[in-house]
């Protein structure tokens, strides 16, 4: 990708614990087919406060917030939209001439894969984690009008309490209740210590009519080849983050590609050597 940067040049850029690879090849590959003189990198830090006082000073115009910012950030920012405010979480920071507005477009990425994937509003399910990203897809499944819904997470304080503001149950484990949707929000399953677990049993799955993981390092991570091979309704993390990332790009630029500009860029974030980032 060829890129002649000018002082006028805009920077977008993430904040992840993992950086990855697919953010920068799909906003960069954007900006080049729409001529738009803006420019994308991915960093990590660990001085959360230092890395956005950045945005503001340096007229950083977007940033990608992946975990374990996602809530943390919340102090550092001037205004939520709604899309954060109602779960306390953010994924993006919009800085206009050095006002930081954060904005969540996880929650629209997953009401949009509800919709288009056509899952039941009366199926149950089971939602595995508890952090940011949980709180997104446990949002949105609600707003959805997915009633019947059990949060797992070990975690009792932030398991109970965000099943508890949205309506749902919370338990440890899931133990022998057998969920027709299955949705996993945790690390398990993506590349590292967890890589060849699955999120869920096999017998799980196998009762289960839809599967759901977030985790996009990789897409097709254990629990989707599972639930690919025996036959369930799949959406999987590489989805979301195409999504969100879209979502983000008309955030920072104010322009809407084409659903074909959308595809090829997808398409060429994927074709890296790198992976996408969990969110």
């Amino acid at each position: 990708m060829q890129m002649n940067p000018d002082r006028d040049t805009q920077l977008c850029m993430s904040l992840s614990a993992r950086p990855g690879n697919f953010g920068l090849r799909f906003h960069n590959h954007l900006y080049e087919q729409l001529n738009l003189n803006f420019y994308y990198k991915a960093f990590s830090s660990q001085d959360l406060p230092g890395a956005v006082g950045g945005i503001r000073a340096l007229g950083i115009r977007g940033c990608g917030v992946s975990m374990p910012f996602k809530e943390a950030c919340i102090a550092l920012v001037d205004e939520l939209d709604p899309s954060a405010a109602a779960i306390q979480s953010i994924n993006t920071i919009v800085n206009t001439n050095g006002h930081l507005k954060a904005y969540n477009t996880d929650y629209i990425a997953i009401a949009q894969l509800l919709d288009t994937h056509q899952v039941p509003k009366e199926l149950t399910f089971a939602l595995r984690g508890s952090g940011g990203m949980a709180k997104a897809v446990a949002s949105a499944l609600r707003d959805g009008g997915y009633k019947n819904g059990l949060i797992v997470a070990r975690n009792e304080r932030a398991g109970r309490a965000l099943a508890e503001s949205l309506g749902y149950r919370w338990q440890a484990e899931l133990g022998s209740e057998r969920p027709q949707m299955l949705i996993n929000v945790t690390p398990i399953g993506m590349n590292g210590p967890e890589a060849d677990q699955l999120a869920f049993d096999a017998e799980t799955i196998a009762a289960a009519e839809t599967v759901f993981d977030v985790v996009a390092v990789p897409s097709e991570t254990p629990l989707i080849v599972r639930a690919r091979a025996e036959g369930k309704r799949v959406i999987t993390g590489l989805e979301v983050i195409a999504i969100q990332a879209l979502e983000q790009f008309v955030l920072y630029t104010g322009v809407r590609p084409t659903d074909e500009q959308f595809h090829n860029a997808v398409e060429f974030a994927r074709s890296g050597h790198g992976h996408p980032a969990p969110q």
